[in-house]
């Protein structure tokens, strides 16, 4: 191949001769290797609350991603941005969980996996917004565990995020306490559309993703989804700039996210549930009621991948986890509660199969 009537041949015994030429004069030269590989797409689209979506499922796709693509977004906090100030009311939220999307990956169809690595997550303001809503809530009544006791009172906490110390403010309301708390921004919502072209609400995690509310969907995570339909159909949103484990009163710091994500396609690998995966641990995820039953699908499928990729026999990764494993209780106020169970990569062996993540850039030496 000839690039500019100059081959590759040509042009590397150019830099080589260079080089040669340079060490001998005792120069120190810093040169630009040429690159021929191709760079990532970047693909901008901002969304609004007349754009939002509020299921994830089939929906005409706002753009369209190619495997390898980056993709630069916005999303809208839970509440719509509708809450700014003190006086305001969850009254005037038009829908819980605005969605970004969807966004059609070109090539992806069911039987793949979607990787989605997410390379930044900046909150967009400086406000955060935390809520008491009647009916809802980890130790409150609701309709799935109703008591005779009254509803908790509707209540609203604003939070000042400071970009410079990183950091948001509590304010207690019936006292003059205040604390700082450490950002971690995350995606409560990723996921794609469910199989069988079913919708479901932006409130339900389950094996498409969804609202899962897992801190793990944070910068420098790779979260992995089974595709279900003809070009996955990506959503975001539910940006959190902190939160607890198990988002026991219903609300993270609720904040609206700029966001940053690559999108791969790893063809002919199917997977269950979602992945997530970094250079330390991977993680799985498992959403169901009652808890118990989502922590079962959460280690099942942590010993699959253990089985599959790093060469263990199930019986083995199930005694190893036994002594290694991690688990988060990531939340337990949805229609479905969420678990994440990881394991560190430095209690695994030597990868017998490609991971996951390499999988991805490497698609065409996927299984």
């Amino acid at each position: 191949m000839r690039t500019f009537g100059i081959c590759r041949s040509e042009i590397a015994m150019q830099y080589q001769s260079m080089m040669r030429l340079a060490l001998s004069l005792g120069v120190l030269v810093a040169w630009s290797v040429p690159s021929f590989a191709q760079q990532p797409v970047e693909i901008s689209y901002s969304a609004s609350l007349g754009t939002v979506k509020y299921q994830f499922g089939p929906a005409e796709p706002v753009a369209h991603l190619k495997s390898g693509d980056i993709l630069r977004t916005n999303t809208l906090d839970c509440f719509g941005n509708a809450i700014r100030k003190p006086t305001d009311t969850l009254s005037m939220v038009h829908g819980d969980n605005p969605l970004t999307g969807p966004f059609f990956v070109d090539g992806a169809e069911p039987g793949d996996t979607l990787a989605v690595k997410i390379l930044d997550l900046q909150v967009d303001g400086d406000k955060g917004v935390g809520a008491l809503v009647p009916g809802f809530g980890g130790i409150s009544s609701s309709k799935y565990t109703p008591v005779l006791n009254p509803a908790l009172p509707e209540r609203i906490w604003l939070y000042d995020i400071d970009h410079a110390s990183n950091t948001a403010t509590f304010n207690a309301h019936d006292s003059p306490f205040k604390t700082k708390i450490p950002l971690h921004p995350f995606l409560g919502c990723i996921g794609v559309a469910p199989s069988d072209h079913e919708a479901r609400s932006s409130i339900v995690p389950a094996e498409f993703g969804g609202n899962m509310d897992s801190s793990e969907a944070s910068a420098g995570n790779t979260v992995y989804f089974p595709v279900n339909t003809r070009g996955a159909l990506l959503y975001l949103g539910d940006g959190h700039a902190a939160m607890g484990d198990a988002e026991i009163a219903g609300t993270a710091i609720e904040v609206p996210l700029r966001v940053r994500v690559q999108v791969s396609i790893i063809k002919h690998h199917k997977i269950e549930w979602p992945r997530i995966e970094n250079e330390h641990a991977i993680m799985t995820v498992g959403a169901y009621r009652p808890l118990e039953d989502a922590t079962r699908i959460a280690f099942t499928e942590l010993v699959k991948w253990i089985h599959e990729d790093y060469g263990l026999s199930a019986l083995d990764a199930y005694e190893l986890l036994s002594q290694t494993a991690r688990v988060h209780l990531s939340e337990m106020v949805d229609p479905n509660y969420v678990v994440v169970v990881s394991v560190e990569k430095k209690f695994l062996p030597p990868v017998e199969r490609m991971p996951s993540e390499a999988k991805a850039r490497n698609p065409r030496r996927a299984r």
